[in-house]
Protein backbone atom coordinates (compact mmCIF):
# COMPACT_ATOMS: atom_id res chain seq x y z
CA UNK A 1 0.00 0.00 0.00
CA UNK A 2 2.82 2.41 0.88
CA UNK A 3 4.65 1.52 -2.31
CA UNK A 4 1.60 2.32 -4.42
CA UNK A 5 1.24 5.71 -2.71
CA UNK A 6 4.87 6.58 -3.35
CA UNK A 7 4.53 5.73 -7.03
CA UNK A 8 1.53 8.02 -7.17
CA UNK A 9 3.50 10.90 -5.64
CA UNK A 10 6.39 10.55 -8.09
CA UNK A 11 3.96 10.48 -10.99
CA UNK A 12 2.34 13.72 -9.82
CA UNK A 13 5.73 15.42 -9.61
CA UNK A 14 6.59 14.25 -13.12
CA UNK A 15 3.35 15.68 -14.45
CA UNK A 16 4.09 19.15 -13.07
CA UNK A 17 7.53 19.15 -14.66
CA UNK A 18 6.48 17.75 -18.04
CA UNK A 19 5.42 19.87 -20.98
CA UNK A 20 1.76 20.82 -21.24
CA UNK A 21 1.37 18.66 -24.30
CA UNK A 22 1.65 15.57 -22.09
CA UNK A 23 -0.73 16.72 -19.35
CA UNK A 24 -3.78 14.78 -20.53
CA UNK A 25 -1.97 11.48 -20.92
CA UNK A 26 -0.39 11.97 -17.48
CA UNK A 27 -3.81 12.39 -15.89
CA UNK A 28 -4.98 9.19 -17.53
CA UNK A 29 -1.96 7.41 -16.07
CA UNK A 30 -2.81 8.69 -12.59
CA UNK A 31 -6.31 7.24 -12.85
CA UNK A 32 -4.95 3.82 -13.73
CA UNK A 33 -2.52 3.94 -10.81
CA UNK A 34 -5.41 4.46 -8.40
CA UNK A 35 -6.91 1.10 -9.44
CA UNK A 36 -5.64 -1.76 -7.31
CA UNK A 37 -4.50 -4.43 -9.77
CA UNK A 38 -4.75 -7.10 -7.06
CA UNK A 39 -8.09 -6.06 -5.60
CA UNK A 40 -11.72 -6.30 -6.63
CA UNK A 41 -13.44 -3.17 -7.87
CA UNK A 42 -17.02 -3.39 -6.53
CA UNK A 43 -18.40 -1.61 -9.58
CA UNK A 44 -16.95 -4.06 -12.10
CA UNK A 45 -16.39 -7.29 -10.17
CA UNK A 46 -17.98 -10.50 -11.39
CA UNK A 47 -20.01 -11.68 -8.35
CA UNK A 48 -19.04 -15.29 -9.06
CA UNK A 49 -15.42 -14.57 -8.17
CA UNK A 50 -16.41 -13.07 -4.82
CA UNK A 51 -18.90 -15.87 -4.19
CA UNK A 52 -16.06 -18.38 -4.43
CA UNK A 53 -14.33 -16.64 -1.53
CA UNK A 54 -17.53 -16.51 0.51
CA UNK A 55 -18.11 -20.25 0.13
CA UNK A 56 -14.58 -21.42 0.86
CA UNK A 57 -13.95 -19.00 3.73
CA UNK A 58 -17.20 -20.00 5.40
CA UNK A 59 -16.24 -23.66 5.15
CA UNK A 60 -12.81 -23.03 6.64
CA UNK A 61 -14.18 -20.87 9.46
CA UNK A 62 -16.86 -23.42 10.36
CA UNK A 63 -14.54 -26.42 10.50
CA UNK A 64 -11.86 -24.44 12.35
CA UNK A 65 -14.40 -23.72 15.06
CA UNK A 66 -16.12 -27.09 15.19
CA UNK A 67 -13.03 -29.29 14.96
CA UNK A 68 -10.90 -27.21 17.29
CA UNK A 69 -11.98 -25.36 20.44
CA UNK A 70 -15.70 -26.16 20.36
CA UNK A 71 -14.82 -29.84 20.02
CA UNK A 72 -13.11 -29.33 23.37
CA UNK A 73 -16.18 -27.66 24.86
CA UNK A 74 -18.39 -30.52 23.65
CA UNK A 75 -15.84 -33.10 24.82
CA UNK A 76 -15.23 -34.72 21.48
CA UNK A 77 -11.52 -34.03 21.93
CA UNK A 78 -9.02 -32.63 24.41
CA UNK A 79 -5.57 -31.17 23.98
CA UNK A 80 -2.49 -32.21 25.93
CA UNK A 81 -0.48 -29.15 24.94
CA UNK A 82 -1.60 -25.51 24.68
CA UNK A 83 -4.77 -26.56 26.44
CA UNK A 84 -6.34 -23.32 27.75
CA UNK A 85 -8.91 -22.38 25.13
CA UNK A 86 -9.69 -25.95 24.11
CA UNK A 87 -10.03 -27.77 27.43
CA UNK A 88 -10.66 -25.00 29.94
CA UNK A 89 -12.71 -22.26 28.20
CA UNK A 90 -9.90 -19.80 28.93
CA UNK A 91 -11.08 -17.40 26.22
CA UNK A 92 -10.21 -14.16 28.00
CA UNK A 93 -12.60 -12.04 25.97
CA UNK A 94 -10.60 -12.53 22.77
CA UNK A 95 -13.18 -14.29 20.60
CA UNK A 96 -13.81 -12.05 17.61
CA UNK A 97 -16.65 -11.98 15.13
CA UNK A 98 -14.75 -9.78 12.67
CA UNK A 99 -13.85 -12.72 10.40
CA UNK A 100 -17.51 -13.67 10.02
CA UNK A 101 -18.48 -10.08 9.24
CA UNK A 102 -15.67 -9.88 6.67
CA UNK A 103 -17.26 -12.83 4.87
CA UNK A 104 -20.70 -11.27 5.23
CA UNK A 105 -19.53 -8.03 3.60
CA UNK A 106 -18.23 -9.96 0.62
CA UNK A 107 -21.48 -11.89 0.53
CA UNK A 108 -23.46 -8.64 0.56
CA UNK A 109 -21.49 -7.49 -2.48
CA UNK A 110 -22.44 -10.73 -4.25
CA UNK A 111 -26.10 -10.18 -3.43
CA UNK A 112 -26.17 -6.54 -4.51
CA UNK A 113 -24.40 -7.26 -7.81
CA UNK A 114 -26.72 -10.21 -8.40
CA UNK A 115 -29.80 -8.02 -7.87
CA UNK A 116 -28.41 -5.42 -10.28
CA UNK A 117 -27.76 -8.07 -12.93
CA UNK A 118 -30.85 -10.19 -12.35
CA UNK A 119 -28.83 -13.25 -11.28
CA UNK A 120 -31.37 -15.17 -9.22
CA UNK A 121 -29.11 -18.16 -8.55
CA UNK A 122 -26.46 -15.89 -7.01
CA UNK A 123 -29.14 -14.13 -4.97
CA UNK A 124 -30.51 -17.37 -3.59
CA UNK A 125 -27.09 -18.79 -2.68
CA UNK A 126 -25.98 -15.54 -1.04
CA UNK A 127 -29.15 -15.46 1.09
CA UNK A 128 -28.44 -19.01 2.24
CA UNK A 129 -24.88 -18.05 3.21
CA UNK A 130 -26.05 -14.87 4.90
CA UNK A 131 -28.49 -16.91 6.98
CA UNK A 132 -25.84 -19.46 7.88
CA UNK A 133 -23.36 -16.81 9.03
CA UNK A 134 -25.76 -14.60 10.96
CA UNK A 135 -27.17 -17.72 12.59
CA UNK A 136 -23.68 -18.68 13.67
CA UNK A 137 -22.95 -15.22 15.06
CA UNK A 138 -26.11 -14.93 17.15
CA UNK A 139 -25.76 -18.52 18.38
CA UNK A 140 -22.20 -17.77 19.52
CA UNK A 141 -22.66 -14.32 21.09
CA UNK A 142 -26.36 -13.52 21.50
CA UNK A 143 -27.53 -10.07 20.38
CA UNK A 144 -25.35 -8.87 17.49
CA UNK A 145 -25.19 -6.24 14.74
CA UNK A 146 -27.68 -7.26 12.05
CA UNK A 147 -29.95 -4.59 10.64
CA UNK A 148 -27.12 -2.05 10.25
CA UNK A 149 -24.24 -4.49 10.15
CA UNK A 150 -23.38 -4.49 6.43
CA UNK A 151 -23.93 -0.82 5.60
CA UNK A 152 -20.64 0.61 6.90
CA UNK A 153 -20.71 4.39 7.04
CA UNK A 154 -23.23 4.81 4.22
CA UNK A 155 -25.95 6.28 6.42
CA UNK A 156 -24.28 7.68 9.48
CA UNK A 157 -23.14 6.61 12.92
CA UNK A 158 -25.73 3.84 13.34
CA UNK A 159 -23.85 1.88 10.68
CA UNK A 160 -20.32 2.79 11.72
CA UNK A 161 -21.19 1.90 15.34
CA UNK A 162 -24.18 -0.36 14.86
CA UNK A 163 -26.65 -1.25 17.57
CA UNK A 164 -26.92 -4.93 18.42
CA UNK A 165 -30.22 -6.39 17.28
CA UNK A 166 -32.13 -8.72 19.64
CA UNK A 167 -31.67 -12.42 18.99
CA UNK A 168 -35.34 -12.79 18.17
CA UNK A 169 -35.01 -10.18 15.40
CA UNK A 170 -32.00 -11.98 13.94
CA UNK A 171 -33.62 -15.43 13.97
CA UNK A 172 -36.81 -14.15 12.38
CA UNK A 173 -34.79 -12.27 9.75
CA UNK A 174 -32.86 -15.45 8.98
CA UNK A 175 -36.07 -17.43 8.52
CA UNK A 176 -37.49 -14.76 6.22
CA UNK A 177 -34.33 -14.79 4.09
CA UNK A 178 -34.43 -18.59 3.84
CA UNK A 179 -38.06 -18.44 2.71
CA UNK A 180 -37.01 -15.99 -0.01
CA UNK A 181 -34.08 -18.21 -0.97
CA UNK A 182 -36.43 -21.18 -1.34
CA UNK A 183 -38.41 -19.20 -3.94
CA UNK A 184 -35.35 -17.90 -5.77
CA UNK A 185 -33.87 -21.39 -6.06
CA UNK A 186 -37.04 -23.15 -7.21
CA UNK A 187 -36.37 -23.21 -10.98
CA UNK A 188 -34.52 -25.84 -13.02
CA UNK A 189 -30.84 -25.15 -13.49
CA UNK A 190 -31.14 -24.37 -17.19
CA UNK A 191 -33.44 -21.43 -16.45
CA UNK A 192 -30.78 -19.46 -14.57
CA UNK A 193 -28.34 -17.07 -16.19
CA UNK A 194 -24.81 -16.85 -14.80
CA UNK A 195 -23.89 -20.41 -13.81
CA UNK A 196 -21.72 -20.91 -10.71
CA UNK A 197 -20.58 -24.47 -11.38
CA UNK A 198 -16.88 -23.62 -11.36
CA UNK A 199 -16.90 -21.69 -8.06
CA UNK A 200 -19.43 -23.71 -6.06
CA UNK A 201 -17.41 -26.07 -3.83
CA UNK A 202 -20.54 -27.51 -2.22
CA UNK A 203 -23.06 -28.28 -4.97
CA UNK A 204 -21.34 -27.42 -8.27
CA UNK A 205 -23.98 -24.86 -9.13
CA UNK A 206 -27.04 -27.09 -8.71
CA UNK A 207 -29.90 -24.83 -7.48
CA UNK A 208 -32.08 -27.73 -6.29
CA UNK A 209 -29.43 -28.73 -3.76
CA UNK A 210 -29.01 -25.16 -2.53
CA UNK A 211 -32.78 -25.04 -2.15
CA UNK A 212 -32.64 -28.14 0.05
CA UNK A 213 -29.91 -26.53 2.11
CA UNK A 214 -32.04 -23.39 2.57
CA UNK A 215 -34.99 -25.35 3.93
CA UNK A 216 -32.78 -27.59 6.05
CA UNK A 217 -31.23 -24.51 7.66
CA UNK A 218 -34.77 -23.25 8.30
CA UNK A 219 -35.46 -26.48 10.22
CA UNK A 220 -32.29 -25.83 12.26
CA UNK A 221 -33.37 -22.33 13.26
CA UNK A 222 -36.98 -23.23 13.89
CA UNK A 223 -35.77 -25.93 16.28
CA UNK A 224 -33.43 -23.39 17.87
CA UNK A 225 -36.57 -21.50 18.88
CA UNK A 226 -38.43 -24.59 20.12
CA UNK A 227 -38.10 -23.80 23.84
CA UNK A 228 -38.44 -20.03 23.51
CA UNK A 229 -41.09 -19.66 20.79
CA UNK A 230 -42.67 -23.11 20.54
CA UNK A 231 -45.66 -21.99 18.46
CA UNK A 232 -43.37 -20.41 15.86
CA UNK A 233 -41.11 -23.45 15.80
CA UNK A 234 -44.01 -25.89 15.50
CA UNK A 235 -45.67 -24.00 12.66
CA UNK A 236 -42.41 -23.63 10.75
CA UNK A 237 -41.31 -27.24 11.04
CA UNK A 238 -44.77 -28.59 10.24
CA UNK A 239 -44.99 -26.30 7.20
CA UNK A 240 -41.75 -27.70 5.78
CA UNK A 241 -42.48 -31.33 6.70
CA UNK A 242 -45.96 -31.18 5.13
CA UNK A 243 -44.83 -29.86 1.74
CA UNK A 244 -41.74 -31.69 0.42
CA UNK A 245 -42.37 -30.42 -3.10
CA UNK A 246 -42.54 -26.80 -2.02
CA UNK A 247 -39.93 -27.16 0.73
CA UNK A 248 -37.48 -29.93 -0.25
CA UNK A 249 -34.83 -30.77 2.35
CA UNK A 250 -31.56 -32.67 2.62
CA UNK A 251 -32.38 -36.35 3.18
CA UNK A 252 -29.25 -38.31 2.20
CA UNK A 253 -25.53 -37.98 2.93
CA UNK A 254 -24.87 -37.31 -0.76
CA UNK A 255 -26.71 -34.00 -0.31
CA UNK A 256 -24.71 -32.79 2.71
CA UNK A 257 -23.38 -29.25 2.39
CA UNK A 258 -19.81 -30.53 2.54
CA UNK A 259 -16.68 -28.78 1.26
CA UNK A 260 -13.66 -30.97 0.39
CA UNK A 261 -10.13 -29.63 0.78
CA UNK A 262 -7.73 -29.11 -2.11
CA UNK A 263 -4.59 -29.69 -0.05
CA UNK A 264 -2.11 -27.60 -2.04
CA UNK A 265 -1.27 -25.17 0.78
CA UNK A 266 -2.09 -24.60 4.43
CA UNK A 267 -4.86 -22.21 3.39
CA UNK A 268 -6.81 -24.91 1.53
CA UNK A 269 -5.99 -27.93 3.71
CA UNK A 270 -7.52 -29.64 6.73
CA UNK A 271 -6.78 -27.46 9.81
CA UNK A 272 -4.67 -30.04 11.69
CA UNK A 273 -2.67 -31.22 8.71
CA UNK A 274 1.01 -31.83 9.40
CA UNK A 275 2.12 -31.38 5.78
CA UNK A 276 2.15 -27.59 6.00
CA UNK A 277 2.58 -27.27 9.78
CA UNK A 278 5.77 -25.32 10.45
CA UNK A 279 5.80 -26.64 14.02
CA UNK A 280 6.55 -30.24 13.02
CA UNK A 281 2.98 -31.42 13.06
CA UNK A 282 2.17 -30.24 16.58
CA UNK A 283 -1.32 -29.09 15.57
CA UNK A 284 -2.20 -32.71 14.93
CA UNK A 285 -0.29 -34.17 17.87
CA UNK A 286 -1.85 -31.88 20.48
CA UNK A 287 -5.42 -33.08 19.88
CA UNK A 288 -6.43 -36.37 21.48
CA UNK A 289 -9.75 -38.11 21.92
CA UNK A 290 -11.84 -37.06 24.91
CA UNK A 291 -12.89 -39.69 27.40
CA UNK A 292 -16.52 -38.50 27.29
CA UNK A 293 -16.97 -39.33 23.62
CA UNK A 294 -14.82 -42.47 23.73
CA UNK A 295 -16.85 -44.01 26.55
CA UNK A 296 -20.13 -43.14 24.84
CA UNK A 297 -19.01 -44.77 21.60
CA UNK A 298 -17.68 -47.83 23.40
CA UNK A 299 -20.96 -48.28 25.28
CA UNK A 300 -22.77 -48.35 21.93
CA UNK A 301 -20.13 -50.50 20.20
CA UNK A 302 -20.01 -47.70 17.64
CA UNK A 303 -17.80 -48.39 14.58
CA UNK A 304 -17.25 -44.68 13.96
CA UNK A 305 -14.75 -44.72 16.84
CA UNK A 306 -12.31 -46.68 14.70
CA UNK A 307 -12.66 -44.12 11.89
CA UNK A 308 -12.00 -41.11 14.11
CA UNK A 309 -9.43 -42.47 16.57
CA UNK A 310 -6.28 -44.57 16.76
CA UNK A 311 -5.90 -47.38 19.25
CA UNK A 312 -3.46 -46.69 22.06
CA UNK A 313 0.07 -47.54 21.02
CA UNK A 314 1.02 -48.79 24.47
CA UNK A 315 -1.69 -49.91 26.87
CA UNK A 316 -1.36 -50.35 30.60
CA UNK A 317 -2.10 -53.47 32.61
CA UNK A 318 -1.70 -53.96 36.34
CA UNK A 319 -0.21 -57.40 36.96
CA UNK A 320 -0.90 -58.60 40.51
CA UNK A 321 1.65 -61.39 40.04
CA UNK A 322 4.53 -58.94 39.84
CA UNK A 323 6.54 -58.62 43.03
CA UNK A 324 5.64 -55.72 45.27
CA UNK A 325 8.07 -53.42 46.97
CA UNK A 326 10.04 -52.83 43.78
CA UNK A 327 8.33 -49.68 42.60
CA UNK A 328 8.74 -50.86 39.05
CA UNK A 329 6.82 -50.17 35.91
CA UNK A 330 7.81 -53.20 33.92
CA UNK A 331 9.35 -52.70 30.54
CA UNK A 332 6.99 -52.45 27.59
CA UNK A 333 7.13 -55.53 25.43
CA UNK A 334 6.03 -56.11 21.88
CA UNK A 335 2.85 -58.10 21.52
CA UNK A 336 0.24 -58.75 18.91
CA UNK A 337 -3.20 -57.28 19.51
CA UNK A 338 -5.98 -57.79 16.99
CA UNK A 339 -3.50 -58.43 14.22
CA UNK A 340 -1.34 -55.35 14.76
CA UNK A 341 1.95 -54.88 16.62
CA UNK A 342 1.51 -52.74 19.70
CA UNK A 343 2.97 -52.59 23.19
CA UNK A 344 1.78 -53.42 26.67
CA UNK A 345 3.26 -52.02 29.86
CA UNK A 346 2.77 -54.11 33.00
CA UNK A 347 2.60 -52.18 36.24
CA UNK A 348 3.44 -53.48 39.66
CA UNK A 349 0.58 -52.71 42.08
CA UNK A 350 2.91 -50.98 44.50
CA UNK A 351 3.78 -48.44 41.80
CA UNK A 352 0.24 -47.11 41.97
CA UNK A 353 0.35 -46.98 45.75
CA UNK A 354 3.66 -45.12 45.69
CA UNK A 355 2.10 -42.54 43.39
CA UNK A 356 -1.01 -42.24 45.53
CA UNK A 357 -3.09 -43.82 42.77
CA UNK A 358 -5.63 -46.60 42.62
CA UNK A 359 -6.81 -48.76 39.76
CA UNK A 360 -9.58 -46.20 39.14
CA UNK A 361 -6.95 -43.58 38.36
CA UNK A 362 -5.59 -45.35 35.28
CA UNK A 363 -7.28 -46.62 32.17
CA UNK A 364 -6.42 -50.19 31.27
CA UNK A 365 -8.48 -50.35 28.09
CA UNK A 366 -6.42 -52.13 25.47
CA UNK A 367 -8.01 -50.31 22.53
CA UNK A 368 -9.22 -46.73 23.03
CA UNK A 369 -8.44 -44.34 25.87
CA UNK A 370 -9.60 -40.73 25.92
CA UNK A 371 -8.36 -37.89 28.10
CA UNK A 372 -10.95 -36.69 30.67
CA UNK A 373 -12.05 -33.06 30.22
CA UNK A 374 -10.04 -30.14 31.61
CA UNK A 375 -7.51 -32.17 33.55
CA UNK A 376 -4.64 -30.59 35.41
CA UNK A 377 -1.64 -31.87 33.47
CA UNK A 378 -3.32 -33.80 30.63
CA UNK A 379 0.10 -34.46 29.07
CA UNK A 380 0.92 -36.96 31.82
CA UNK A 381 -2.48 -38.64 31.98
CA UNK A 382 -2.48 -42.43 32.35
CA UNK A 383 1.12 -42.64 33.62
CA UNK A 384 2.59 -40.90 30.59
CA UNK A 385 6.11 -39.60 31.10
CA UNK A 386 5.52 -36.67 28.75
CA UNK A 387 6.23 -34.02 31.40
CA UNK A 388 7.65 -31.70 28.73
CA UNK A 389 4.17 -31.56 27.14
CA UNK A 390 5.45 -32.69 23.78
CA UNK A 391 2.05 -34.30 23.11
CA UNK A 392 3.62 -37.72 22.61
CA UNK A 393 1.56 -39.67 25.17
CA UNK A 394 1.28 -43.23 23.86
CA UNK A 395 -1.14 -44.28 26.62
CA UNK A 396 -4.09 -42.38 25.12
CA UNK A 397 -5.81 -42.47 21.75
CA UNK A 398 -4.58 -40.07 19.14
CA UNK A 399 -6.88 -38.99 16.35
CA UNK A 400 -6.91 -41.13 13.25
CA UNK A 401 -3.98 -40.47 10.95
CA UNK A 402 -6.33 -39.05 8.32
CA UNK A 403 -6.46 -35.84 10.36
CA UNK A 404 -2.75 -35.28 9.81
CA UNK A 405 -3.35 -35.23 6.06
CA UNK A 406 -4.07 -32.07 4.04
CA UNK A 407 -7.01 -33.67 2.23
CA UNK A 408 -8.92 -36.92 1.94
CA UNK A 409 -12.34 -38.37 1.13
CA UNK A 410 -13.54 -37.98 4.73
CA UNK A 411 -12.01 -34.56 5.34
CA UNK A 412 -14.84 -32.15 4.63
CA UNK A 413 -16.25 -29.02 6.20
CA UNK A 414 -19.91 -29.91 6.74
CA UNK A 415 -22.17 -26.87 7.12
CA UNK A 416 -25.31 -28.98 7.50
CA UNK A 417 -25.93 -32.69 6.98
CA UNK A 418 -28.71 -35.17 6.36
CA UNK A 419 -27.97 -36.63 9.78
CA UNK A 420 -28.72 -33.31 11.47
CA UNK A 421 -31.92 -32.82 9.47
CA UNK A 422 -33.28 -36.27 10.35
CA UNK A 423 -32.49 -35.83 14.04
CA UNK A 424 -34.31 -32.48 14.03
CA UNK A 425 -37.39 -34.15 12.58
CA UNK A 426 -37.08 -37.10 14.97
CA UNK A 427 -37.10 -34.71 17.92
CA UNK A 428 -39.95 -32.67 16.46
CA UNK A 429 -42.13 -35.70 15.81
CA UNK A 430 -41.23 -37.91 18.76
CA UNK A 431 -40.43 -35.55 21.62
CA UNK A 432 -42.49 -32.49 20.69
CA UNK A 433 -45.40 -34.40 19.15
CA UNK A 434 -45.45 -32.20 16.05
CA UNK A 435 -46.51 -33.36 12.59
CA UNK A 436 -43.03 -33.99 11.24
CA UNK A 437 -43.14 -37.60 10.07
CA UNK A 438 -42.26 -40.84 11.82
CA UNK A 439 -39.86 -40.19 14.69
CA UNK A 440 -38.24 -43.63 14.70
CA UNK A 441 -37.76 -43.60 10.93
CA UNK A 442 -36.03 -40.20 11.13
CA UNK A 443 -33.89 -41.33 14.07
CA UNK A 444 -32.67 -44.35 12.12
CA UNK A 445 -32.20 -42.31 8.96
CA UNK A 446 -30.04 -39.86 10.89
CA UNK A 447 -27.77 -42.65 12.07
CA UNK A 448 -27.66 -44.18 8.60
CA UNK A 449 -26.72 -40.84 7.02
CA UNK A 450 -23.86 -40.40 9.49
CA UNK A 451 -22.63 -43.97 8.91
CA UNK A 452 -22.67 -43.36 5.17
CA UNK A 453 -20.80 -40.07 5.50
CA UNK A 454 -18.06 -41.76 7.55
CA UNK A 455 -17.70 -44.84 5.39
CA UNK A 456 -19.22 -47.48 7.70
CA UNK A 457 -22.60 -47.94 6.03
CA UNK A 458 -22.13 -51.70 5.98
CA UNK A 459 -22.23 -51.74 9.80
CA UNK A 460 -25.48 -49.79 10.08
CA UNK A 461 -27.96 -52.67 10.40
CA UNK A 462 -26.15 -54.41 13.24
CA UNK A 463 -25.70 -51.11 15.07
CA UNK A 464 -29.22 -49.74 14.79
CA UNK A 465 -30.76 -53.07 15.85
CA UNK A 466 -28.62 -53.40 18.98
CA UNK A 467 -30.48 -52.90 22.29
CA UNK A 468 -28.34 -49.92 23.27
CA UNK A 469 -29.24 -48.04 20.09
CA UNK A 470 -32.85 -49.18 19.63
CA UNK A 471 -35.21 -46.20 19.48
CA UNK A 472 -36.55 -45.12 22.87
CA UNK A 473 -38.11 -41.81 21.81
CA UNK A 474 -36.35 -39.64 24.37
CA UNK A 475 -34.80 -36.26 23.74
CA UNK A 476 -31.61 -37.42 25.42
CA UNK A 477 -31.15 -40.37 23.08
CA UNK A 478 -31.84 -38.33 19.95
CA UNK A 479 -29.57 -35.46 20.97
CA UNK A 480 -26.77 -37.80 22.03
CA UNK A 481 -26.83 -39.48 18.64
CA UNK A 482 -26.89 -36.03 17.05
CA UNK A 483 -23.89 -35.04 19.21
CA UNK A 484 -21.96 -38.08 17.99
CA UNK A 485 -22.88 -37.36 14.37
CA UNK A 486 -21.61 -33.79 14.81
CA UNK A 487 -17.98 -35.01 14.93
CA UNK A 488 -15.78 -32.35 13.27
CA UNK A 489 -18.76 -29.92 13.43
CA UNK A 490 -19.17 -29.72 17.20
CA UNK A 491 -20.42 -26.13 17.04
CA UNK A 492 -23.90 -27.35 16.20
CA UNK A 493 -23.71 -29.88 19.05
CA UNK A 494 -22.91 -26.98 21.42
CA UNK A 495 -26.02 -25.11 20.31
CA UNK A 496 -28.13 -28.23 20.88
CA UNK A 497 -26.55 -28.74 24.29
CA UNK A 498 -27.45 -25.20 25.31
CA UNK A 499 -31.06 -25.73 24.23
CA UNK A 500 -31.56 -29.21 25.72
CA UNK A 501 -28.88 -29.90 28.34
CA UNK A 502 -27.84 -33.05 26.42
CA UNK A 503 -25.52 -34.78 26.38
CA UNK A 504 -24.98 -34.36 30.11
CA UNK A 505 -21.52 -32.83 30.43
CA UNK A 506 -19.42 -32.14 33.49
CA UNK A 507 -16.78 -29.44 33.37
CA UNK A 508 -13.34 -30.74 34.30
CA UNK A 509 -11.36 -29.79 37.41
CA UNK A 510 -9.24 -27.15 35.67
CA UNK A 511 -12.08 -25.49 33.74
CA UNK A 512 -12.63 -21.78 34.30
CA UNK A 513 -16.07 -22.49 35.78
CA UNK A 514 -17.81 -25.59 37.12
CA UNK A 515 -20.19 -25.68 34.16
CA UNK A 516 -19.99 -25.72 30.38
CA UNK A 517 -20.30 -22.15 28.98
CA UNK A 518 -23.19 -20.95 26.81
CA UNK A 519 -21.72 -18.08 24.77
CA UNK A 520 -18.64 -16.16 23.71
CA UNK A 521 -17.54 -12.87 25.24
CA UNK A 522 -18.21 -9.63 23.42
CA UNK A 523 -14.63 -8.99 22.40
CA UNK A 524 -12.43 -6.15 23.67
CA UNK A 525 -12.03 -4.35 20.32
CA UNK A 526 -15.77 -4.13 19.86
CA UNK A 527 -16.26 -2.97 23.43
CA UNK A 528 -13.78 -0.16 22.83
CA UNK A 529 -15.13 0.92 19.44
CA UNK A 530 -18.85 0.45 20.07
CA UNK A 531 -19.04 0.64 23.84
CA UNK A 532 -22.53 2.05 24.35
CA UNK A 533 -24.20 -0.53 22.12
CA UNK A 534 -22.16 -3.45 23.48
CA UNK A 535 -22.95 -2.40 27.04
CA UNK A 536 -26.64 -2.20 26.21
CA UNK A 537 -26.63 -5.72 24.75
CA UNK A 538 -24.59 -7.13 27.64
CA UNK A 539 -27.05 -5.66 30.12
CA UNK A 540 -29.78 -7.84 28.61
CA UNK A 541 -27.90 -11.06 29.36
CA UNK A 542 -29.32 -13.08 32.24
CA UNK A 543 -26.76 -13.59 34.97
CA UNK A 544 -26.54 -17.05 36.48
CA UNK A 545 -24.84 -18.75 39.39
CA UNK A 546 -21.78 -19.15 37.20
CA UNK A 547 -21.71 -15.62 35.74
CA UNK A 548 -18.99 -14.45 38.12
CA UNK A 549 -16.55 -16.75 36.34
CA UNK A 550 -14.65 -15.40 33.38
CA UNK A 551 -12.56 -12.42 32.47
CA UNK A 552 -15.13 -9.66 31.91
CA UNK A 553 -17.64 -9.72 34.74
CA UNK A 554 -21.18 -11.07 34.99
CA UNK A 555 -22.59 -8.75 32.31
CA UNK A 556 -20.30 -10.20 29.65
CA UNK A 557 -19.72 -13.72 30.86
CA UNK A 558 -19.71 -16.98 28.90
CA UNK A 559 -22.03 -18.25 31.65
CA UNK A 560 -24.62 -15.45 31.30
CA UNK A 561 -27.61 -16.50 29.22
CA UNK A 562 -28.71 -14.75 26.01
CA UNK A 563 -32.39 -14.30 25.12
CA UNK A 564 -32.85 -17.71 23.47
CA UNK A 565 -32.01 -19.49 26.77
CA UNK A 566 -33.61 -17.13 29.25
CA UNK A 567 -36.44 -18.69 31.20
CA UNK A 568 -35.90 -22.16 29.70
CA UNK A 569 -33.93 -23.64 32.61
CA UNK A 570 -31.42 -25.00 30.09
CA UNK A 571 -28.76 -26.25 29.88
CA UNK A 572 -28.28 -25.98 33.65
Amino acid sequence: MMQRKTTYQYTVLACFLAAAVFAISCKKHLVSLNENPNGANPSTTNPSFVLSTVLTETGRAYVDLGFNDIAGVMQHTQKDGWVGTHNEYDWGGSNSWSGYYDILRNNQLVYEKAVESGLELHQGVSLVMKSMLFGLITDLWGDAPYTHALKGDKEGDDNARPPLDPQETIYMGILADLEKANDLLSKPKNQYTGPIDAVDVYYQGEPSKWRKMANSLALRYYMRLAEKLPAVAKAGIEKIAASPDKYPIITSASEDAAMPFVGTSDADSWPTNSTYDRDNGSRYRRIKMCNTLVKSLQALNDPRLGVWARKVECFLLVDPSKPTGTGTIYKAVDTIVAGEPRKVRYISPDVLAAKGLTLADINQDVNYVGIPPALVGPAVYNLSNDAAQASTNTHVSWLSGIYAEPKGPLLKARLISAAEVHFILAEAAGVKGWAAGNAEAHYKAGIQASFTAWGVADKYNAYVNSPAVAFKNTQQQIIEQKWIAAWSAATEAWFDYKRTGFPVLTAGPNAKAPAVPVRFYYMLDERNLNKANIDAAAAKLETTGFSSFGANGPQNSPWSKPWVLQGTGKPW
